[in-house]
């Protein structure tokens, strides 16, 4: 007897890159617990139904480091598949305005410049996304 296989899970992510008026870019470091525990990431989360992915990014980043942001360009769009899940990473060029931030759904955030950023381990699917950032400058 086969067993049917259950389809892998797809989530549709929106993903903040936030510059401050420094130029630098917020970083945080997710909880060790979970997938991809206690690497590095560009804040952001799941997309709930009926949402816009602007509207996301702004809610993931209020709930999950109480800052307010402007949310700008779309940077890229990317799909990358893990053994388990995959995900589709709507990633946007923000803009820091308010707020003392505060790593409440992760272990700890940084202000970082981009030439140091490579001293941080991210997932496998932000290396697309570091490596665009560092042709914009």
């Amino acid at each position: 007897m086969t067993e049917t296989a259950q389809p892998i899970p797809h989530k549709k992510i929106g993903v903040a890159v936030i510059y401050n008026d420094a130029g630098l870019i917020l970083i945080d470091r997710r909880l060790d617990k979970g997938s991809l525990g206690g690497l590095w990431e560009f804040p952001g989360g799941k997309i709930e139904q009926g949402e816009t992915v602007e509207d996301c990014i702004k809610r993931e980043i209020k709930e999950e480091i109480d800052i307010e942001i402007e949310v700008g360009e779309n940077l890229v769009n990317l799909n990358h598949d893990y053994t388990d899940f995959k995900v589709t990473l709507y990633v946007h060029i923000c803009r820091y305005l308010t707020g003392e931030p505060k790593p409440i759904e992760c272990q700890e955030i940084r202000w970082v410049r981009l030439e140091e950023i490579e001293q941080f381990s991210f997932p496998k699917a932000n290396a697309k996304i570091i490596e665009m950032l560092k042709n914009l400058n």
